[in-house]
């Protein structure tokens, strides 16, 4: 995994963009950073990160990690849930993907986003891919 490669990958990816999301490589782990924006909140009541936010920006973490581990351009969720554990405050948000098994169609992966210290998660996902056909 290159520096390289991992910004061909995100620039196939239109919401990582409007978003602002990158990616940062430590040895072979990727974290994804979403770095705060004000169009980003929710509920500025509170204020708060959007939920979808939130969610698009790990379901994106799982498709960059796939994208750099299979070398799959287009993974497709099948099914993802996320688990919301704590309100994602106005400030930068990181993600890491560990990518659970690949089989020849599917592949499952977790997500795990937070803020100040990665022992306290502000939400979860888990999720099953579909991978390009493989010929």
């Amino acid at each position: 995994m290159t520096p390289e490669v991992l910004a061909a990958v995100l620039a196939r990816i239109p919401y990582v963009a409007h978003l602002g999301v990158r990616a940062e490589l430590h040895g072979d782990e990727m974290t994804a950073v979403l770095p705060y924006s004000e169009h980003l909140i929710g509920n500025p009541m509170l204020p708060a990160l959007h939920g979808g936010v939130i969610g698009g920006f790990m379901e994106l973490t799982a498709v960059i990690q796939l994208s750099l581990q299979s070398g799959d351009g287009a993974p497709k969720p099948i099914d993802v849930t996320v688990e919301y554990l704590r309100s994602g405050r106005p400030r930068d948000t990181f993600a890491r993907a560990e990518v659970k098994k690949v089989g020849r169609r599917i592949a499952n992966v977790q997500v795990e986003a937070w803020q100040e210290a990665r022992a306290k998660p502000i939400a979860a996902l888990r999720g099953h891919f579909l991978l390009a056909a493989r010929t």
